[in-house]
């Protein structure tokens, strides 16, 4: 089994700037896809970045390009999201996620999650 606990979360006022930590427990996530995710009240869970367990080839939701770095430090067992130019849109909560296959873009496609953190974008 592998848990995940998300952290770095928060209030931030638009064209900030976060930075989210995924500690893994339990297993070594070396070998495994890590992904983010977001939902925001009344919308299903979105995907928003992905990468392989080598750091190579890091993918991301078309909304967050340019703005959001996935990166990941397989000797700390954690994997990150730096989110620049912050927008009200991307308010959500931010789950990340573990599998042995991928990295998919889609919330089937993971079989451990985190609790979430929540991001608030506001003025």
């Amino acid at each position: 089994q592998v848990q995940l606990v998300e952290s770095g979360g928060g209030l931030v006022q638009p064209g900030g700037s976060l930075r989210l930590s995924c500690a893994a427990s339990g297993r070594t996530i070396s070998t495994y896809a890590m992904a983010w995710f977001r939902q925001a009240p009344g919308i299903e869970r979105e995907f928003v970045a992905a990468i392989r367990w080598s750091g190579h080839w890091p993918n991301y939701a078309d909304s967050v390009n340019g703005r959001f770095t996935i990166s990941r430090d397989n000797a700390k067992n954690t994997v990150y999201l730096q989110m620049n130019s912050l927008k009200p849109e991307d308010t959500a909560v931010y789950y990340c996620a573990a599998d042995e296959t991928g990295p998919g873009r889609y919330v089937g496609e993971y079989k451990y999650w985190g609790q979430g953190t929540q991001v608030t974008v506001s003025s």
